[in-house]
């Protein structure tokens, strides 16, 4: 067989990005250029698998309710299609059925919008059965309302002999079939749910704090991942390269052991589909003691990207959470400098070069021990168990061995203290300690 006919097909794709002088607000954070934006489509468009052939920014006065875009610039692109013997187009902005439906019209290729091209990746990411079924159910909520363009051969027909009604009766079964699979999908996704509920509310009786990666897609999360707990995620250059949450062991400074996931990444127009259908797994975000945002440091339109991560964050209604700020790629700064003042909550790293971690993992330890008090405890000599827990969760003060029993001072998680007064365990507390 031919080198040629193994080749994997690439759908070549124009891209189309729409901007408009009026809407042009003077604001603090810079927004994306359309140029800006149809790069971000570009590099979404070559995660999906497909080829760019050309990029078309269109000025935008108005809305054209039929096509989106004004009569020339849709006949400029049919022909850059004609040239390029494209094969689709794609637009950055969301097209209502009947927009999509009139544009594939006068193109005669596909058309699609920037909500169906990041549905598709999502749908070949996911690994999961989680992943796949809430892609899965997101792939319908979006295909339902677009469902009457696909029969509009037949209605064009229904008056002739034969063919009174039947694109009005497949359209009617379709919809039905798929408000039946919706209602599966949604009942097996509740099974796995709480599966999920029941997996946390075990490591709720365990109380190690929960630490969770969020930021823009890109940012370099799985590769600080990666460096923090040798995990081996998948840390490519493009967009959407890991979806399914993975949870690992992260053992700080202090001797303290952590639970660290890395979440999917945030993006510009993220579906509200998919924050409806990703919302059991983003719980770990909901559910997390402390959020690390990563932030591409070297990008210049971070500040954009960190609000666009901060409005999928107020969806979960997780903006007031504990956070800190990591300012990633620092390497790729002149001189490494930032033009940011230094604070607290943020810290300047490089993933890549595992450049200022351990500053991280010192950050990460103080952040968290606002959940921490100092209390004395007298555990029995032979519940190794016990101190077992207690090295690992806690940082010991002082120790003290008798014949059948052993009498500490320690800093533990509240959640482990108010446990263990139950069982006698605690003898006496203290204020609320830092620790350092």
């Amino acid at each position: 067989m031919s080198t040629s006919s193994t080749k994997k097909f690439q759908e070549r794709a124009v891209l189309v990005g729409t901007y408009s002088p009026r809407v042009k607000i003077s604001r603090e954070i810079p927004e994306p250029d359309v140029e800006d934006t149809l790069e971000e489509l570009k590099a979404l468009t070559i995660s999906a698998g497909g080829e760019v052939t050309e990029m078309v920014a269109c000025r935008l006065e108005r809305i054209n309710p039929s096509t989106f875009i004004n009569k020339g610039k849709v006949e400029e692109i049919a022909g850059l299609i004609k040239d390029t013997d494209a094969h689709l187009v794609i637009f950055d902005d969301e097209l209502s059925p009947r927009q999509s439906r009139n544009l594939e019209e006068a193109f005669g290729v596909r058309t699609i919008d920037r909500r169906a091209l990041i549905l598709d990746i999502f749908a070949k990411r996911a690994q999961t059965r989680e992943g796949q079924l809430q892609v899965e159910l997101a792939q319908l909520m979006y295909l339902l309302p677009r469902l009457t363009g696909l029969w509009t051969h037949l209605e064009r027909q229904k008056g002739g002999i034969g063919m009174r009604g039947p694109g009005e009766t497949q359209l009617e079964i379709d919809k039905r079939l798929i408000k039946e699979k919706m209602r599966r999908l949604k009942k097996e996704l509740a099974g796995v749910e709480n599966t999920r509920h029941l997996q946390r509310e075990k490591r709720k009786r365990t109380p190690v704090p929960q630490v969770v990666l969020v930021g823009y897609t890109n940012s370099g999360k799985s590769t600080l991942f990666n460096q923090l707990t040798q995990a081996g995620v998948l840390a490519a250059d493009k967009l959407f390269a890991t979806l399914d949450p993975t949870t690992r062991k992260l053992k700080l400074l202090n001797e303290r052991e952590v639970l660290i996931t890395d979440s999917v990444g945030f993006i510009r127009k993220l579906p509200h589909e998919l924050i409806e259908a990703f919302k059991a797994t983003l719980e770990e975000v909901q559910n997390a003691d402390l959020l690390l945002h990563v932030m591409d440091a070297s990008d210049p339109l971070w500040e954009s990207h960190k609000r666009s991560t901060e409005q999928v964050l107020a969806e979960l209604d997780c903006l007031s959470k504990p956070t800190l700020e990591i300012y990633n790629k620092i390497d790729r700064l002149q001189d490494h400098r930032f033009n940011l003042a230094h604070s607290s909550r943020r810290i300047f790293i490089s993933a890549l070069h595992q450049q200022n971690l351990s500053a991280l993992l010192d950050r990460i330890g103080e952040a968290l021990s606002g959940d921490f008090k100092r209390v004395k405890l007298l555990l029995p000599q032979g519940r190794g168990d016990l101190l077992a827990v207690v090295h690992r969760e806690g940082r010991i003060v002082k120790e003290d061995y008798q014949a059948d029993h052993v009498e500490m001072t320690v800093d533990l998680p509240t959640k482990r203290i108010e446990q263990w007064k139950k069982f006698g365990f605690v003898v006496s507390d203290f204020q609320s300690s830092q620790l350092h």
